[in-house]
């Protein structure tokens, strides 16, 4: 791999990340966030992992970012977005910081496995390796996207009130 096209590739995904973050707009953030989603697929097709690559695409910065554009523009995020108090930043902070311990530890002592040896050239067969040899992944990423389905229905009842 060119060490300098990586290096292009990083900047842009770690500032588009950074600017998910700090954007103050939603509509700006999910723009970062496609961004970031396309990056990511940029280095798949360096590594070779072309499926992969295509799936992430279709699947993230296809369907998924097009439903959190239609939710955000559904929900009218933008008063929310205006700012918040003070405790529930602290709390937001707190909450991430534990977050953040939990997953470390989880990985701490958690064996993700060696790489697959088998080369990947079927559906099936990068299936049995996501399921056997990466299932502990596989289940995290499930647990992060029940966590934001739970936090779009807490948005939705907050805002009915």
């Amino acid at each position: 791999m060119n060490p300098i096209i990586f290096l292009i590739l990083s900047v842009i995904t770690v500032g588009a990340a950074v600017m998910v973050i700090f954007s103050r707009n939603p509509v700006s953030s999910i723009l970062y966030l496609i961004l970031a989603f396309f990056c990511l697929a940029a280095f798949y097709v360096i590594l070779g992992a072309q499926f992969i690559a295509a799936v992430q695409v279709i699947v993230y910065a296809g369907a998924i970012m097009v439903l959190f554009l239609f939710v955000v523009m559904l929900l009218n995020l933008t008063k929310i977005s205006e700012g918040g108090s003070a405790f529930g930043k602290t709390l937001g902070v707190i909450a991430a910081f534990i977050l953040l311990v939990a997953i470390l530890t989880v990985f701490d002592k958690v064996s993700l496995g060696p790489a697959p040896s088998t080369e990947l050239t079927t559906t099936q067969s990068l299936g049995e390796v996501l399921f056997t040899t990466y299932l502990v992944p596989f289940e995290i990423a499930s647990v992060l996207l029940l966590a934001a389905i739970v936090g779009a229905v807490v948005l939705v009842k907050r805002s009915k009130k």
